[in-house]
């Protein structure tokens, strides 16, 4: 018999942000699949920025491989193989709820994207942009929001942000059973209950929260005292060594912040994963009183992660774990052992042929993502993870991070066991060359093996 599957997707949440992690935030619901299934604690992105990650995530195609390297108005063509439609290709009735950025948002006008949903493998859906891209477009979210009087406070207040410090920290103007949040989650939730089709569901749901700006609404925004959020990573200058997008980043965009802003920063961010587990938790609810857990596959991801102050920098669009390390959690209902931990190096592109797999599909177009299947029982997956932004590649495995910039120089070392928190980049120094050539060759064998795969 073949399961439901059900595919909860967040925007911008840290690696680190799930209570199962680390003990300052809560999410009791994620918690409870993570007890339940398998929780992999080395995913990363294979790319820390929305557009780029979204296009590998559905088509199994790096940046190098489609060319998308960066944010950018990019339109995912009509008809392009994804892993959704092989899904809906074995009986599957698909849907999606919140937002999946496979074309512009900007000020567009999502309900006019149907047709291309539809040949991407989705059969119903109700899209919508992130919090910045719904203070400009359309979808059905933000008509209601216009309907009830909201909009304009809402796009003046946005502008508000962005126009003089795009990381203050206030309470949204939409109230909470507005807030685009909770929009999806009951989006989904109603769409489940009334759910009657012989079909088995395959269902995305998939949040514009917790990516910036940090308006989470009441009760969450002042569910967390910002003085018990842990400290930022620091920044550590190391020996001259080449520069790089994160260096670049550190440049231009270093915060000066002031003093209580970063713990004010965490405290908001916390309060918005926990709303969203809020809404995760009644999704379950229906599913239970459906009668369905047991016959229901759930993974849960990110696209990429935010950086929070760590090393003065906000947003994404760098290697450092912050951005590029991304929680996943797999619960199989069919699973002998529960509650595993894997810490093998996992990738987003993997997520798509898992749940292939476990729907009973098979992938029959050119993709480079590889199903874990058989790692949910704590078994290796990967030696290695592979990452990409603007030009730039970074590989990760259980003991280094290595980034090469634009013109393949080593820019950033880390030893992940001896310096978590990467405050100590040895990228400069004489004495780890050894390690840099040989993770750098790595890099560039992986690089490689996919153009080789490519032109085949």
């Amino acid at each position: 018999m073949q399961p439901n599957i059900l595919f909860l997707m967040t925007d911008q949440q840290r690696w680190d942000a799930l209570g199962s992690v680390e003990n300052w935030i809560k999410t009791p619901n994620l918690d409870r699949l993570a007890a339940e299934g398998t929780l992999f604690t080395n995913c990363f992105t294979t790319s820390p920025v929305c557009v780029p990650a979204r296009v590998t995530l559905a088509t199994g195609q790096y940046p190098h491989n489609n060319g998308v390297w960066n944010h950018m108005n990019y339109r995912l063509p009509t008809g392009t193989d994804t892993w959704m439609s092989a899904i809906r290709s074995v009986g599957y009735r698909t849907s999606v709820f919140g937002k999946t950025h496979f074309s512009p948002h900007g000020s567009s006008d999502l309900r006019e994207n149907e047709a291309l949903l539809n040949s991407l493998g989705l059969d119903d859906l109700d899209e919508i942009a992130g919090p910045r891209g719904s203070a400009k477009g359309m979808s059905n979210m933000v008509a209601g929001w216009q309907a009830e009087g909201l909009l304009e406070k809402y796009r003046l207040d946005f502008e508000d942000r962005f126009t003089h410090k795009q990381y203050v920290v206030r309470p949204s103007t939409l109230p909470l059973e507005h807030y685009y949040d909770v929009y999806v989650g009951q989006q989904a939730r109603r769409y489940l209950s009334a759910y009657d089709r012989d079909e088995p569901w395959f269902c995305w749901v998939s949040w514009g929260g917790p990516h910036q700006p940090w308006d989470t609404p009441e009760p969450y925004a002042s569910m967390y005292d910002p003085s018990l959020m842990p400290s930022p990573a620091s920044h550590y200058h190391s020996a001259v060594r080449p520069k790089g997008r994160a260096d670049i980043l550190l440049e231009r965009n270093s915060i000066n912040f002031e003093h209580g802003e970063v713990a004010a920063i965490r405290a908001d961010y916390a309060g918005s994963v926990s709303l969203i587990d809020n809404q995760i938790g009644q999704i379950l609810d229906i599913i239970s009183e459906r009668g369905e857990m047991e016959s229901t596959v759930i993974a849960f991801t990110s696209d990429h992660g935010e950086m929070n102050g760590d090393h003065g920098l906000i947003s994404k669009s760098n290697f450092y774990d912050g951005a590029v390390r991304v929680p996943l959690i797999v619960r199989r209902p069919d699973a002998e052992v529960l509650g595993v931990i894997n810490k093998s190096p996992v990738e987003t592109v993997d997520l798509g042929p898992t749940l292939a797999e476990l729907a009973g599909a098979q992938l029959s177009f050119l993709q480079f993502g590889k199903s874990f299947v058989n790692a949910l029982d704590g078994s290796s997956h990967r030696d290695d993870a592979l990452s990409e932004i603007d030009g730039e590649l970074m590989l990760v495995n259980e003991e280094w991070k290595v980034a090469l910039n634009k013109k393949g120089a080593v820019y950033m070392l880390f030893d992940r066991k001896n310096d978590p928190f990467e405050e100590h980049n040895l990228a400069g120094i004489s004495e780890y060359q050894g390690y840099k050539d040989d993770l750098k060759l790595r890099i560039l064998e992986r690089f490689a093996q996919s153009q080789l795969y490519e032109a085949q």
